[in-house]
């Protein structure tokens, strides 16, 4: 079981990975719908800097997981990939909540695709994601 859910996990996260480090090279698809709009613009525009390390961290993200199951090895002790998740774990937890403003379960604007999305989507999946990696923390290879 927690083979295939690292499995599972990692593949979303390089997915996610390789998708925001094609928008940081200047791809276009879905980008108008991964960022929270208040009153029909933007909240923010990210750099493509920005970006390119989001899909870094996401892409970190699926070896940590990886690592932490035993699927790669890393010369990490099984101790320290655990508590990475666990802060991890919590860290997609708390994107799952939200800021209550613009992202999240509880976010007060909710009439842009970007948080129809949100809500049906990207939210939920922080939310599996939470589970998956602290499932995979705690009962990682030693």
């Amino acid at each position: 079981m927690t083979t295939a859910l690292a499995l599972l996990g990692s593949f979303i996260f390089t997915i996610l990975g390789l998708w925001h480090l094609y928008w940081a090279l200047g791809g276009s698809f879905a980008k108008d719908v991964a960022i929270p709009e208040v009153n029909d613009r933007l909240a923010f525009i990210p750099s493509a800097t920005a970006t390119a390390v989001v899909g870094i961290m996401l892409l970190s993200f699926a070896l940590l997981v990886a690592a932490a199951s035993g699927l790669i090895h890393i010369t990490v002790s099984g101790r320290i990939l655990s508590w990475l998740c666990y802060a991890l774990a919590i860290a997609l937890l708390a994107r799952a909540i939200g800021e209550f403003r613009l992202v999240g379960f509880f976010k007060r604007v909710r009439n842009s695709r970007f948080a129809q999305l949100d809500t049906f989507i990207y939210s939920p999946l922080c939310l599996l994601l939470s589970f998956i990696v602290f499932f995979v923390g705690n009962n990682h290879v030693a």
